[in-house]
Protein backbone atom coordinates (compact mmCIF):
# COMPACT_ATOMS: atom_id res chain seq x y z
CA UNK A 1 0.00 0.00 0.00
CA UNK A 2 2.87 2.36 0.80
CA UNK A 3 4.35 1.70 -2.63
CA UNK A 4 1.05 2.34 -4.38
CA UNK A 5 0.33 5.65 -2.65
CA UNK A 6 2.87 7.72 -4.63
CA UNK A 7 1.54 6.29 -7.90
CA UNK A 8 -2.01 7.26 -6.98
CA UNK A 9 -0.85 10.76 -6.05
CA UNK A 10 0.93 11.13 -9.37
CA UNK A 11 -2.17 9.96 -11.24
CA UNK A 12 -4.42 12.38 -9.34
CA UNK A 13 -1.97 15.22 -9.98
CA UNK A 14 -1.89 14.38 -13.69
CA UNK A 15 -5.68 14.25 -13.92
CA UNK A 16 -6.01 17.57 -12.09
CA UNK A 17 -3.46 19.13 -14.43
CA UNK A 18 -5.45 17.99 -17.47
CA UNK A 19 -8.71 19.08 -15.83
CA UNK A 20 -7.29 22.53 -15.10
CA UNK A 21 -6.16 22.93 -18.70
CA UNK A 22 -9.43 21.74 -20.24
CA UNK A 23 -11.63 23.83 -17.97
CA UNK A 24 -9.81 27.12 -18.56
CA UNK A 25 -12.02 29.72 -20.27
CA UNK A 26 -11.32 30.20 -23.95
CA UNK A 27 -12.87 30.75 -27.35
CA UNK A 28 -11.55 27.71 -29.24
CA UNK A 29 -15.09 26.56 -29.99
CA UNK A 30 -17.00 29.83 -29.94
CA UNK A 31 -14.77 31.51 -32.54
CA UNK A 32 -15.15 28.64 -35.02
CA UNK A 33 -17.11 29.25 -38.23
CA UNK A 34 -18.09 25.61 -38.85
CA UNK A 35 -21.06 24.54 -36.68
CA UNK A 36 -21.07 20.99 -38.05
CA UNK A 37 -17.43 20.46 -37.09
CA UNK A 38 -18.16 21.63 -33.56
CA UNK A 39 -21.34 19.52 -33.43
CA UNK A 40 -19.26 16.42 -34.18
CA UNK A 41 -16.48 17.31 -31.74
CA UNK A 42 -18.45 18.32 -28.65
CA UNK A 43 -19.86 14.91 -27.57
CA UNK A 44 -16.36 13.41 -27.36
CA UNK A 45 -15.14 16.39 -25.38
CA UNK A 46 -18.06 16.20 -22.96
CA UNK A 47 -17.51 12.48 -22.37
CA UNK A 48 -13.83 13.26 -21.72
CA UNK A 49 -14.89 15.78 -19.08
CA UNK A 50 -17.15 13.19 -17.46
CA UNK A 51 -14.35 10.62 -17.47
CA UNK A 52 -12.00 13.05 -15.74
CA UNK A 53 -14.64 13.84 -13.12
CA UNK A 54 -14.63 10.17 -12.14
CA UNK A 55 -11.12 10.79 -10.77
CA UNK A 56 -11.57 14.37 -9.53
CA UNK A 57 -15.30 14.59 -8.66
CA UNK A 58 -14.96 17.88 -6.78
CA UNK A 59 -12.98 19.80 -9.41
CA UNK A 60 -15.13 22.92 -9.53
CA UNK A 61 -13.84 24.48 -12.80
CA UNK A 62 -14.32 21.16 -14.61
CA UNK A 63 -17.82 20.74 -13.15
CA UNK A 64 -18.74 24.21 -14.45
CA UNK A 65 -17.18 23.50 -17.86
CA UNK A 66 -19.14 20.25 -18.11
CA UNK A 67 -22.36 22.01 -17.12
CA UNK A 68 -21.81 24.79 -19.67
CA UNK A 69 -20.83 22.27 -22.36
CA UNK A 70 -23.96 20.17 -22.04
CA UNK A 71 -26.17 23.27 -21.83
CA UNK A 72 -24.60 24.81 -24.94
CA UNK A 73 -24.70 21.57 -26.93
CA UNK A 74 -28.35 20.94 -26.05
CA UNK A 75 -29.39 24.44 -27.11
CA UNK A 76 -27.24 24.83 -30.22
CA UNK A 77 -27.57 21.37 -31.73
CA UNK A 78 -30.63 19.66 -30.25
CA UNK A 79 -33.32 22.18 -29.30
CA UNK A 80 -32.46 24.41 -32.27
CA UNK A 81 -32.79 21.40 -34.59
CA UNK A 82 -36.24 20.72 -33.13
CA UNK A 83 -37.32 24.31 -33.74
CA UNK A 84 -36.24 24.04 -37.37
CA UNK A 85 -38.68 21.21 -38.11
CA UNK A 86 -42.01 21.87 -39.78
CA UNK A 87 -45.26 21.49 -37.84
CA UNK A 88 -46.02 18.19 -39.59
CA UNK A 89 -42.87 16.66 -38.01
CA UNK A 90 -44.23 16.89 -34.49
CA UNK A 91 -43.05 13.47 -33.30
CA UNK A 92 -39.46 14.07 -34.41
CA UNK A 93 -39.44 17.55 -32.88
CA UNK A 94 -40.81 16.18 -29.61
CA UNK A 95 -38.12 13.50 -29.49
CA UNK A 96 -35.43 16.14 -29.98
CA UNK A 97 -36.89 18.38 -27.28
CA UNK A 98 -37.09 15.43 -24.89
CA UNK A 99 -33.42 14.75 -25.58
CA UNK A 100 -32.56 18.43 -25.04
CA UNK A 101 -34.38 18.34 -21.70
CA UNK A 102 -32.34 15.32 -20.60
CA UNK A 103 -29.14 17.14 -21.50
CA UNK A 104 -30.20 20.31 -19.66
CA UNK A 105 -30.97 18.30 -16.54
CA UNK A 106 -27.65 16.51 -16.87
CA UNK A 107 -25.95 19.90 -17.10
CA UNK A 108 -27.84 21.17 -14.07
CA UNK A 109 -26.58 18.18 -12.09
CA UNK A 110 -22.97 19.17 -12.69
CA UNK A 111 -23.62 22.81 -11.81
CA UNK A 112 -25.38 21.81 -8.61
CA UNK A 113 -22.39 19.66 -7.67
CA UNK A 114 -20.17 22.69 -8.25
CA UNK A 115 -22.49 24.78 -6.05
CA UNK A 116 -22.07 22.23 -3.25
CA UNK A 117 -18.28 22.33 -3.61
CA UNK A 118 -18.32 26.13 -3.49
CA UNK A 119 -20.99 26.80 -0.87
CA UNK A 120 -21.13 23.53 1.07
CA UNK A 121 -23.54 20.63 1.34
CA UNK A 122 -27.13 21.69 1.80
CA UNK A 123 -26.92 24.59 -0.65
CA UNK A 124 -29.85 23.14 -2.61
CA UNK A 125 -32.09 23.29 0.46
CA UNK A 126 -30.89 26.79 1.31
CA UNK A 127 -31.59 27.95 -2.24
CA UNK A 128 -35.13 26.60 -2.07
CA UNK A 129 -35.75 28.20 1.31
CA UNK A 130 -34.28 31.65 0.59
CA UNK A 131 -32.28 31.92 -2.65
CA UNK A 132 -31.22 35.54 -2.08
CA UNK A 133 -29.78 34.82 1.37
CA UNK A 134 -28.14 31.62 0.14
CA UNK A 135 -26.11 33.56 -2.44
CA UNK A 136 -24.86 36.39 -0.24
CA UNK A 137 -21.40 34.79 -0.06
CA UNK A 138 -21.07 34.68 -3.87
CA UNK A 139 -18.14 36.67 -5.25
CA UNK A 140 -17.26 37.98 -8.70
CA UNK A 141 -15.30 34.81 -9.42
CA UNK A 142 -18.52 32.83 -8.93
CA UNK A 143 -20.37 34.51 -11.81
CA UNK A 144 -19.74 31.69 -14.34
CA UNK A 145 -21.13 29.19 -11.83
CA UNK A 146 -24.18 31.36 -11.15
CA UNK A 147 -24.80 31.97 -14.86
CA UNK A 148 -24.57 28.36 -16.01
CA UNK A 149 -26.54 27.09 -13.02
CA UNK A 150 -29.34 29.50 -13.91
CA UNK A 151 -29.08 28.88 -17.66
CA UNK A 152 -29.18 25.08 -17.43
CA UNK A 153 -32.13 25.08 -15.02
CA UNK A 154 -33.95 27.80 -16.96
CA UNK A 155 -33.56 25.93 -20.24
CA UNK A 156 -34.92 22.78 -18.62
CA UNK A 157 -37.94 24.64 -17.25
CA UNK A 158 -38.70 26.15 -20.65
CA UNK A 159 -39.00 22.66 -22.17
CA UNK A 160 -40.51 20.77 -19.24
CA UNK A 161 -44.05 22.02 -19.53
CA UNK A 162 -46.03 21.04 -16.46
CA UNK A 163 -43.02 19.87 -14.42
CA UNK A 164 -43.92 21.58 -11.16
CA UNK A 165 -40.81 20.12 -9.51
CA UNK A 166 -38.79 22.37 -11.83
CA UNK A 167 -41.07 25.40 -12.13
CA UNK A 168 -40.96 25.98 -8.36
CA UNK A 169 -37.25 26.75 -8.77
CA UNK A 170 -37.85 29.85 -10.91
CA UNK A 171 -37.03 32.14 -7.94
CA UNK A 172 -33.61 30.45 -7.73
CA UNK A 173 -32.87 31.33 -11.35
CA UNK A 174 -33.79 34.97 -10.78
CA UNK A 175 -31.73 35.16 -7.58
CA UNK A 176 -28.67 33.73 -9.32
CA UNK A 177 -28.94 36.06 -12.30
CA UNK A 178 -29.57 39.15 -10.17
CA UNK A 179 -26.72 38.32 -7.80
CA UNK A 180 -24.39 37.92 -10.79
CA UNK A 181 -25.57 41.27 -12.18
CA UNK A 182 -24.88 42.93 -8.84
CA UNK A 183 -21.34 41.56 -8.96
CA UNK A 184 -20.60 42.53 -12.59
CA UNK A 185 -23.25 44.12 -14.78
CA UNK A 186 -21.14 43.78 -17.93
CA UNK A 187 -19.92 40.19 -17.51
CA UNK A 188 -19.38 38.31 -20.79
CA UNK A 189 -20.55 41.22 -22.95
CA UNK A 190 -24.12 41.29 -21.72
CA UNK A 191 -24.80 37.54 -21.35
CA UNK A 192 -26.47 38.15 -18.00
CA UNK A 193 -28.82 40.71 -19.53
CA UNK A 194 -29.76 38.25 -22.30
CA UNK A 195 -30.61 35.74 -19.57
CA UNK A 196 -32.68 38.37 -17.77
CA UNK A 197 -34.76 38.99 -20.92
CA UNK A 198 -35.96 35.39 -20.64
CA UNK A 199 -36.49 35.59 -16.89
CA UNK A 200 -38.47 38.84 -17.05
CA UNK A 201 -40.66 37.47 -19.86
CA UNK A 202 -42.14 34.78 -17.60
CA UNK A 203 -45.11 36.96 -16.72
CA UNK A 204 -46.23 38.94 -13.71
CA UNK A 205 -47.35 35.78 -11.90
CA UNK A 206 -43.68 34.76 -11.71
CA UNK A 207 -42.40 38.24 -10.96
CA UNK A 208 -41.69 39.11 -14.58
CA UNK A 209 -41.96 42.46 -16.31
CA UNK A 210 -42.00 43.23 -20.02
CA UNK A 211 -40.67 46.71 -19.30
CA UNK A 212 -37.66 45.29 -17.44
CA UNK A 213 -37.13 42.71 -20.21
CA UNK A 214 -36.84 45.55 -22.70
CA UNK A 215 -34.43 47.42 -20.42
CA UNK A 216 -32.20 44.35 -20.30
CA UNK A 217 -32.43 44.09 -24.09
CA UNK A 218 -31.23 47.69 -24.45
CA UNK A 219 -28.36 47.10 -22.02
CA UNK A 220 -27.28 43.87 -23.77
CA UNK A 221 -27.22 45.59 -27.17
CA UNK A 222 -25.26 48.47 -25.66
CA UNK A 223 -22.63 46.19 -24.10
CA UNK A 224 -22.29 44.15 -27.29
CA UNK A 225 -22.23 47.27 -29.47
CA UNK A 226 -24.92 45.68 -31.64
CA UNK A 227 -22.55 42.93 -32.81
CA UNK A 228 -24.52 39.98 -31.45
CA UNK A 229 -27.87 38.66 -32.75
CA UNK A 230 -28.62 37.11 -29.35
CA UNK A 231 -30.61 39.92 -27.70
CA UNK A 232 -32.75 40.42 -30.80
CA UNK A 233 -33.70 36.74 -31.01
CA UNK A 234 -34.27 36.56 -27.26
CA UNK A 235 -36.63 39.56 -27.21
CA UNK A 236 -38.46 38.30 -30.30
CA UNK A 237 -39.04 34.78 -28.97
CA UNK A 238 -39.78 35.69 -25.36
CA UNK A 239 -41.63 39.02 -25.60
CA UNK A 240 -42.85 39.73 -29.15
CA UNK A 241 -44.17 36.22 -29.67
CA UNK A 242 -45.88 36.16 -26.26
CA UNK A 243 -47.68 39.41 -27.05
CA UNK A 244 -48.39 38.23 -30.62
CA UNK A 245 -46.65 41.29 -32.06
CA UNK A 246 -45.77 39.82 -35.44
CA UNK A 247 -44.38 43.04 -36.88
CA UNK A 248 -41.90 43.49 -34.04
CA UNK A 249 -41.04 39.77 -34.16
CA UNK A 250 -40.08 40.01 -37.83
CA UNK A 251 -38.22 43.28 -37.36
CA UNK A 252 -36.09 41.90 -34.52
CA UNK A 253 -35.22 38.69 -36.35
CA UNK A 254 -34.27 40.58 -39.49
CA UNK A 255 -32.07 42.84 -37.40
CA UNK A 256 -30.40 39.72 -36.00
CA UNK A 257 -29.80 38.38 -39.51
CA UNK A 258 -28.28 41.67 -40.68
CA UNK A 259 -25.37 41.34 -38.22
CA UNK A 260 -22.05 40.09 -39.57
CA UNK A 261 -21.08 37.00 -37.49
CA UNK A 262 -17.42 37.93 -37.87
CA UNK A 263 -18.03 41.30 -36.20
CA UNK A 264 -17.28 39.61 -32.87
CA UNK A 265 -14.70 37.02 -33.90
CA UNK A 266 -14.47 35.33 -30.51
CA UNK A 267 -18.21 34.56 -30.59
CA UNK A 268 -18.58 33.86 -34.31
CA UNK A 269 -20.02 30.37 -33.83
CA UNK A 270 -22.61 31.64 -31.36
CA UNK A 271 -23.74 34.26 -33.88
CA UNK A 272 -23.97 31.73 -36.72
CA UNK A 273 -26.10 29.34 -34.67
CA UNK A 274 -28.29 32.16 -33.35
CA UNK A 275 -28.89 33.40 -36.90
CA UNK A 276 -29.74 29.87 -37.97
CA UNK A 277 -32.41 29.89 -35.27
CA UNK A 278 -33.66 33.29 -36.46
CA UNK A 279 -34.06 32.04 -40.05
CA UNK A 280 -35.93 28.98 -38.82
CA UNK A 281 -38.31 31.13 -36.79
CA UNK A 282 -39.05 33.33 -39.79
CA UNK A 283 -39.60 30.25 -41.96
CA UNK A 284 -42.24 29.00 -39.51
CA UNK A 285 -43.72 32.34 -38.53
CA UNK A 286 -47.24 31.36 -39.66
CA UNK A 287 -47.18 28.56 -37.09
CA UNK A 288 -46.29 30.97 -34.30
CA UNK A 289 -48.86 33.72 -34.80
CA UNK A 290 -52.62 33.69 -34.97
CA UNK A 291 -53.73 34.65 -38.46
Amino acid sequence: MAAMAPACSVKTFAVKTVANTLSEPGDTFTRDDDPELVRAALPFGLKTFESLLESVPNHRPLLIATCSGFTSYAYAFVETDADALASDQYDKAKALRDEALKLYLRARGYCWRALEVRFGNGISDRLKADPVAALVRAKKADIPLLYWSAASLGAAISLAKGRTDLVVDLPIIRAMAERALDLDDGWSNGSLHELMITIESQGEAFGGSEARARQHFDRAVELQKGRSPGPYVSLATNVSRASQDRAEFEKLLNQALAIDPAADHSNQLVAIITQRRARSLLDHIDDLFIQ
